[in-house]
């Protein structure tokens, strides 16, 4: 996995996750809290959460194969997607029910400093795993709000790490606010409806990776950035005098796959075509280093046919 993939960002992650997981169930033992239960879950994972991206991460780097000429890119995105899944299963729809389960069944704290001390503990940990997260985040999100960031991310790890320790805090002062109000009033309920609010948050926050890395799954095109990049790089003004019409598609978060019609004098010779195009995809290569894939087909450009529209199925020589 490149730098890019967050693969420091998912380690402090993991190695966070898997010490509160610990002392959030120490604490559940000594305390009976059921917020402690429920983000004890939450933790083990999202702990698994960060070994199947790094399982993606590994597969991802096998080289391609006749069954798979494009490779194995995508697995990251099959397994930021399994992430969803977990996260909604085992955090969400636990906690929601641990939850409902001790808003019916209620029952004092026993030794409330544990829970109060791990929780605390926790904070702090996660903090460091969202710091770590938010650093690696910034070097490429650029001038993109962080909502325009993970919509628009094309590795998946970053954004998952980053919805992941964010939910992790905000459940932890839940489960904080549980803990706290159930000692103030002994009332159990709070800490029942501290879980539920956990479970929810979880599964807002599993809802939201899925649609993400759903659209990864199906295919997304490159960036406006990347796409202008490409228009601007195949045309020579010589040979090559415009786009006819262009798809991108992301084979994986670091290749792309470029596919255009471009538009070539009606008298050149055919090796000034060949060497026309061997030229602009070295221009595409060296503008959007990312697009390893590229076909390009030339024709001759005819205003009559643009006039169509276009769909490159109905226009073949127009725009």
């Amino acid at each position: 996995m490149s730098a890019s993939g967050g693969t420091k960002a998912i380690v402090a992650a993991l190695g966070a996750n898997l010490a509160i997981a610990a002392a959030k169930f120490v604490a559940f033992a000594f305390s009976g809290s059921s917020s402690m239960l429920a983000e004890g879950v939450h933790s083990i994972a999202d702990s698994g959460n960060q070994g199947l991206l790094l399982l993606g991460g590994k597969k991802a780097k096998r080289a391609a194969t006749e069954e798979h000429p494009f490779g194995y890119g995508r697995e990251r995105y099959i397994y930021g997607f399994l992430v969803s899944i977990v996260l909604f299963t085992i955090g969400g729809v636990f906690a929601l029910y641990e939850g409902y389960e001790k808003i019916h069944d209620p029952h004092e704290l026993e030794h409330w400093y544990w829970p109060v001390g791990v929780l605390v503990f926790a904070i702090i940990a996660e903090g460091f795993s969202f710091r770590t997260a938010i650093k690696e985040s910034n070097e490429l999100r650029g001038q993109q709000s962080w909502a325009q960031f993970i919509r628009r991310a094309k590795a998946p790890e970053l954004p998952v790490v980053l919805l992941e320790d964010f939910g992790a805090l905000i459940g932890l002062v839940l489960a904080l606010g549980g803990v706290g109000l159930t000692l103030a009033t002994g009332n159990g309920v709070w800490d029942g409806i501290g879980t539920m609010c956990i479970g929810a948050l979880l599964v807002l926050i599993a809802l939201v990776l899925a649609a993400e890395t759903k659209s990864l799954l199906l295919g997304e095109a490159a960036g406006p950035e990347q796409v202008a990049k490409i228009r601007a790089a195949v045309v020579d003004g010589d040979t090559v005098t415009r786009v006819i019409h262009m798809r991108t598609l992301h084979l994986g978060p670091e290749e792309l796959l470029v596919a255009a019609k471009i538009a070539v004098q009606h008298d050149d010779t055919a090796k000034e075509v060949a060497d026309a195009i061997n030229a602009a995809e070295e221009r595409i290569r060296a503008a959007v280093p990312i697009a390893r894939v590229i076909y390009l087909e030339p024709d001759i450009y005819r205003e009559s046919a643009a006039a169509a529209g276009d769909d490159p199925a109905k226009t073949p020589g127009g725009i």
